[in-house]
């Protein structure tokens, strides 16, 4: 149990770390079945979560402890978090986290190692005697990049994007890794691997408080991203959050697109991507909040499509079944099944591919999809920092409201729209694979033109709460396709 203090002060957080997050890293090595004798790590102590996701299905570990500014709060602020994934590289699924919960009520005690010193700069493997504890208890120190770059390469035609980056026609990219584990990643892969100068990629340092900026992928965080964009000089950007698994995209003039209309652009272009010519598509994934555009372009692919609660975990099961090839949420998560993790430099990869062949700018892209299968206006509120109880009552009330039959059938003007309720509902989800079902997900109320309202509180933290609200107005008329979302 040692390995849950010494794990964090590998990553120089002993003295910050609070005593709750070390018994959750206890508990997860605990449910192993027998014994930790090997721990892989990467070089510095940095891995992206999708190259972790890769190196947990390429070595075939037991599993994997993310430590990582993510949605997970734990540290003292509650900026930081643990991710645990399992042996199929995928976030834990309810089952193995109720297990945890249970094992760590149990817990009288831990020890922890303080002498221990493991060198993560030197790559390799390193070998300890530990009072016979292990016989000998390893620690590995592998490449960051290495293994999930060799991943990247069977799945692109890396020469194609190549010559969008370097070629006569080429395209000038500027890619933000927003000071997270992305820097080693995008130096790497985009810059010396695939050609793009070194002056593409700005703040590839990974920092301790990321440059003072939240390593959100977003036009509120993504500042220096989005100015530089709007400057005209570059025809491509990209941002990452902290630990590789989100992303944006900008087009030219600091274009915008969404992630919902991320997600089914990629979708809707998929024959662009060597993967999928060679092992096909099988069905999409998306997040109940996430737009329904991917269901456009789905009708048209003839395959089908699994509308999930929000969380990653919900995915692994219709990947692992086979029936899901490419999913993603609306909180600019995408990734497909060459992992069971959410892949922001995947996406940006699919991104550069989809301009190699379309030979089109990003706004052009966007525009012709939105020709094609209609545009999907979409906007997300996030009220922040309730009282649980607060908010508790509040979807409490909205449920009742809604639910009731004199709520259905009811007519909405909004400007020159007229929206008439179809149906109303708290989503459930009933996994088809295993049969589990998942309650009380969201409140939606959809309407006969297939718009959108939906109300759903944020798991992210249980100390405060967060509601969402997500409106979605769908526009067939090519000519409405030029309006701000906040204004339909």
């Amino acid at each position: 149990i040692f390995l849950c203090k010494r794990i964090g002060s590998i990553l120089g957080l002993y003295n910050f770390y609070p005593i709750h997050i070390y018994l959750y890293v206890c508990v997860c090595l605990l449910i192993f079945k027998s014994l930790i004798g090997r721990l892989v790590i990467g070089q510095n102590g940095i891995l992206s979560t999708p190259a972790v996701s890769c190196i947990i299905r390429k070595i075939k570990a037991a599993g994997g402890i993310i430590l990582t500014a993510s949605h997970s709060p734990g540290g003292p602020g509650g900026e930081f978090g643990v991710k645990f994934e399992v042996a199929n590289g995928g976030p834990a699924p309810d089952i193995v986290s109720d297990k945890i919960y249970q094992i760590s009520k149990t817990l009288e005690e831990y020890a922890i190692c303080p002498d221990l010193r493991v060198d993560l700069s030197r790559l390799g493997r390193q070998e300890f005697d530990l009072e016979n504890k292990f016989k000998p208890f390893r620690v590995e120190i592998v490449d960051s990049v290495d293994i999930y770059l060799n991943l990247l390469r069977s799945i692109f035609d890396f020469n194609a994007i190549r010559n969008l980056l370097t070629g006569p026609n080429q395209i000038k990219i500027r890619i933000d890794a927003m000071n997270g584990v992305m820097g080693p990643y995008v130096r790497r892969i985009l810059c010396d691997e695939l050609g793009a100068p070194a002056n593409s990629a700005i703040n590839c340092i990974p920092l301790e408080d990321f440059g003072g900026q939240p390593p959100d992928p977003n036009l509120t965080y993504a500042t220096a991203l989005l100015e530089a964009m709007r400057g005209g000089e570059y025809g491509f950007g990209a941002a990452f959050d902290a630990d590789g698994d989100r992303y944006m995209i900008l087009g030219q003039n600091g274009f915008f697109v969404n992630a919902s209309d991320s997600l089914a652009i990629i979708a809707a272009n998929l024959s662009c991507i060597p993967y999928f010519c060679q092992m096909g598509v099988r069905g999409f994934g998306r997040s109940m909040p996430t737009s329904t555009a991917l269901d456009k372009v789905a009708k048209v692919m003839k395959v089908p499509v699994y509308e999930t609660p929000t969380g990653w975990r919900y995915f692994s099961n219709l990947m692992d079944s086979g029936r899901c090839s490419l999913c993603g949420e609306e909180s600019f998560g995408t990734g497909s099944d060459h992992l069971r993790e959410k892949d922001g430099l995947w996406a940006v990869l699919v991104w550069l591919s989809i301009l190699a062949a379309r030979k089109q700018s990003v706004e052009e892209i966007v525009r012709d999809h939105w020709t094609k299968f209609g545009r999907h206006y979409y906007c997300r509120f996030d009220y922040e920092a309730l009282e649980p109880r607060t908010a508790y009552f509040i979807m409490r009330d909205l449920e009742t409201l809604i639910t009731d039959k004199s709520f259905s059938h009811q007519q909405f003007a909004v400007g020159n729209n007229i929206y008439s309720v179809e149906r109303t509902d708290s989503f459930e989800y009933i996994d088809p694979v295993d049969g589990t079902v998942t309650k009380r997900q969201g409140l939606r109320i959809i309407f006969s033109d297939a718009s959108r309202l939906i109300f759903r509180m944020s798991a992210s933290s249980h100390v405060r709460a967060t509601l969402r609200i997500y409106a979605e107005s769908y526009e067939k008329d090519p000519s409405q396709h030029n309006k701000e979302p906040q204004v339909m």
